[in-house]
């Protein structure tokens, strides 16, 4: 667990737990237009600052780079806003290429 400082108004400290950290930046990786389902993180949480491991896999055929970036900024810019927790590093790795289409069976 970690601990983040407080401003004077309220003294105090905020914990922010690995686990919460992790949740959030999963959700924030599917809000990206081409990253499919079944975002994988992990987070090192120190007192004020996280640093993020972030295993995607990217809807087929978008393009890869840009996916990857606009993904990295995007959970910067979240984790920031709702954990207070600035971002280090994001290590992301594409961990597979998807096709959102589901085959049905078909029922004869």
């Amino acid at each position: 667990m970690t601990t983040a400082v407080v401003t004077d108004e309220y003294p105090g400290v905020l914990t922010v737990a690995p686990r919460a950290v992790e949740r959030i930046v999963e959700q924030a990786a599917r809000e990206v237009a081409g990253v499919g389902a079944g975002v994988q993180v992990d987070a090192e949480v120190y007192p004020d600052r996280t640093a993020l491991a972030v295993r995607l896999p990217i809807s087929y055929p978008s393009p890869i780079g840009r996916v990857t970036e606009a993904c990295r900024a995007h959970l910067a810019s979240r984790t920031r806003e709702l954990t207070g927790l600035a971002v280090t590093a994001i290590d992301i790795v594409v961990a597979e290429l998807t096709t959102e289409t589901a085959a049905g069976r078909r029922v004869r």
